[in-house]
Parts: C-alpha cells; structure tokens; sequence
C-alpha cells in the first residue's frame, strides 16, 4: 500500500465490497495488513459517542483458513475445518433468535486480519466472534477471550486508529465476554467463570464489541469427541449473546462532542 492513511466507512468502497461479498457471497476479500496509521471511522458517518441501534448483526470469524489450517493433531483433526463446523451451527441458532449472521469465510479462504476486521467495522449495531481451537489445554473446555488493555486513542476529526479500533470497546467486549463464557462454564466443566485476555489480532483493530471463542483442544485422539462438543459451544454462545443484546450501547470516545461528525 503506498498511501500512509486509509479511511474505511460504511461509505467506503472496501465497506460496501465487503458487506455486499458477504451478505451475498459469504467470501471476504483477501489483502496485505494495513499500517499502524491506518484509521476507522464508525459506520455510516456515525461518532462513537452517538447512540446506534440495537444489536442487530453477528459477524462470525472462523480463524484460518486456506493455507493455513490453523492447530493441527495427530489424528488429523484440523483447526480450520472445526471452526467453519462450529460457525453453521452458532448461524443457525444466531438466526433463530432473529439476528442477521455474517462470516468473514464460509468455505477454505483465508481473509486478511485487516479484511476480518473490516466487515464488522462497515456494519451498524455489531459484535465479533471469532472461533478457535487450541492445540493445547484440558480437553472439553472452552475459554474466551477478549484483547488485551490499550491505551484509549486520541481522535482526530472523529477518526480512530486502525490498530486502535478495539480500545474503546473494551468494558462492552468484557461484558460480552463474561456473559457468553457463564455459558460455557455451566456446560464445559473446567472451563474458567470469566473472559481472559490476550493479544487475538483481528480484534485489535475491530471498532465492535469483539470476543474470541477458543475450545480446546486438536489434541483429542477421537474427533467425534470434539464434534459432540460444538452443539453445546454454539447453543452458549447463542444464549450469551442474546442475553447481552439489551447492553449493547456505544461507548464513548475522548475528543469527540456528542453528535460531531468526522
């Protein structure tokens, strides 16, 4: 990329590819990893500090993909297989309960953390789950994560860095972190009672509230182990987001008036 700054919106023309590939295609666009001085603005023209709709859309990330097959055992259990299992079957619940699913891939790609990111950033009133399994663990639990703390960003004009996307999101993902692993915790013994951070790449640049669903692990000698696991994953992951669907609000952001546009 030669440019130093890219504005991605809702009005954008990568926001509007992405949204429309997946609502019609379910297959994000690939790209190189933007630069720490890339910026986001939030959708539609809107300043974080302005209240959006209710929680209306889900974007599901099945990490891997494509050449990279993600965490591998020795049974052949692969990562990036699980995880697309796993996502059609949180879709179907998600659906149910009324809300519009995106995925950042539906088949054997492997989008950009950038373009993973990006279709969450160009929607309105979203969350981000992105799905994992470990290669390491006790075995028949499932953790959840959130990003690691971040220095709040400064703003300029309403926009917020790009590598800083996920700061001001932070209590929101803690709460959906929270909510979602209670769930998890009550069926998977062993599993922790709270949301555990670390550093998960595409959720550092999402302007979203963004969690990391992480079952463990590749390492079971049986796969029909692991695939009797997911009906119960995707069945608490559906029930804590539904559960914190009346506590999605925007946060608020330093710099930025009520109602200011970038």
């Amino acid at each position: 990329m030669n440019t130093l700054i890219r504005r991605i919106s809702a009005a954008s023309l990568v926001g509007i590819l992405l949204a429309a590939l997946a609502v019609h295609s379910q297959t994000p666009s690939t790209g190189p990893a933007s630069t720490s001085t890339t910026t986001t603005t939030p959708p539609s023209g809107q300043n974080p500090t302005t209240a959006r709709p209710g929680l209306n859309i889900v974007v599901l990330d099945p990490a891997h993909g494509g050449t990279d097959p993600g965490a591998r055992g020795s049974a052949g259990i692969r990562e990036a297989d699980i995880v697309l299992e796993l996502t059609a079957q949180v879709r179907h619940g998600l659906e149910s309960q009324g809300f519009q699913v995106l995925q950042t891939r539906s088949g054997n790609e492997n989008p950009s953390f950038d373009d993973r990111s990006a279709l969450a950033n160009a929607q309105t009133g979203a969350i981000f789950v992105s799905l994992h399994v470990s290669s390491t663990g006790l075995s028949g639990t499932v953790r959840v994560y959130t990003m690691a703390d971040m220095p709040l960003p400064s703003t300029t004009g309403g926009l917020i860095p790009w590598d800083q996307a996920q700061a001001s999101y932070l209590p929101l993902s803690r709460k959906l972190g929270d909510t979602v692993q209670g769930e998890l915790t009550q069926r998977f013994k062993g599993s922790p009672m709270n949301v555990q951070s670390a550093y998960v790449r595409q959720l550092r640049t999402t302007a979203a509230p963004a969690i990391a669903v992480e079952l463990s692990s590749v390492a079971m000698e049986d796969k029909a182990d692991l695939d009797r696991m997911l009906p119960g994953v995707a069945d608490a992951i559906v029930r804590g987001i539904v559960t914190f669907r009346p506590s999605y609000v925007t946060p608020g952001m330093p710099g930025n008036a009520p109602g200011a546009k970038p």
